[in-house]
């Protein structure tokens, strides 16, 4: 990885750990419905066995990579200070992911271990940190001692082991609910089909009912209005 791309990759931690503040974790309402959605479909033991041991590594991980990093004089490096103030950027970036996002990303899943959601956006996040801890390890074999560089290139490498279990648990359960959800939906079918059309309606028709007689409609008749008799014109020759 070169020195160019470190801000780029900085502002993906950032952006990852930003995100994951904004929506925080999840409701107590919404991690209760999850759990009796998971009581419904019980997860097998082998699945939770497998997620188990994913997450215990890497939390191990992440108290070993923070020690290491507070072990780490980048203010004694012998480089320029724009070099020194990017890592120790990245450095506190890296910190602050693995105190605060991590964890919880950790414990959401622990709630729903077989939750596709959850499980890549921890997958996304470890991407994250992996690309921004091996600019630091780069910058660390440049600059600093043998020790902390033999020390943070194992962190590096037990992230990207997690990070491709992650990845191919993901390529599993996302394999798996599509089988379910094509089951699903040929037993819908299968029960549509067998539902019994609903039998057409009868007219019963009695003979012996007696025949109604047609109702007479009243003929209406207008009135012309009375009109006065016409006057006669009176005889002007007449004596008044």
């Amino acid at each position: 990885m070169k020195r160019n791309f470190l801000p780029t990759i900085f502002s993906a931690l950032v952006f990852a750990s930003a995100s994951f503040a904004q929506s925080g974790p999840p409701p107590v309402a919404a991690a209760a419905g999850e759990s009796a959605a998971q009581s419904n479909q019980p997860v097998s033991y082998a699945s939770v066995s497998q997620l188990n041991g994913m997450l215990s590594q890497l939390e191990s991980t992440s108290k070993t990579t923070q020690s290491d990093l507070v072990n780490l004089r980048v203010e004694r490096w012998k480089v320029d200070n724009s070099y020194k103030k990017q890592t120790l950027e990245n450095v506190d970036s890296i910190q602050r992911n693995l105190h605060n996002a991590l964890p919880d990303m950790i414990a959401q899943l622990r709630s729903a271990p077989e939750d596709v959601p959850a499980t890549f956006k921890l997958y996304r996040n470890l991407d994250a940190l992996y690309d921004v801890l091996g600019s630091v390890v780069e910058g660390v074999g440049a600059y600093g001692s043998k020790d902390n560089l033999q020390a943070l290139s194992n962190d590096v490498n037990s992230f990207e082991g997690t990070r491709k279990q992650l990845a191919e648990r993901i390529e599993t359960l996302s394999a798996a609910k599509e089988t379910e959800i094509t089951r699903l939906q040929a037993e819908l079918k299968t029960a549509r089909a067998e539902i019994p059309a609903p039998p057409p309606k009868k007219v019963v028709v009695d003979d012996n009912a007696p025949a109604k007689k047609p109702v007479a409609k009243k003929k209406t008749t207008t009135r012309k209005p009375a009109t006065k008799p016409e006057e006669k014109p009176q005889d002007s020759n007449k004596p008044q």
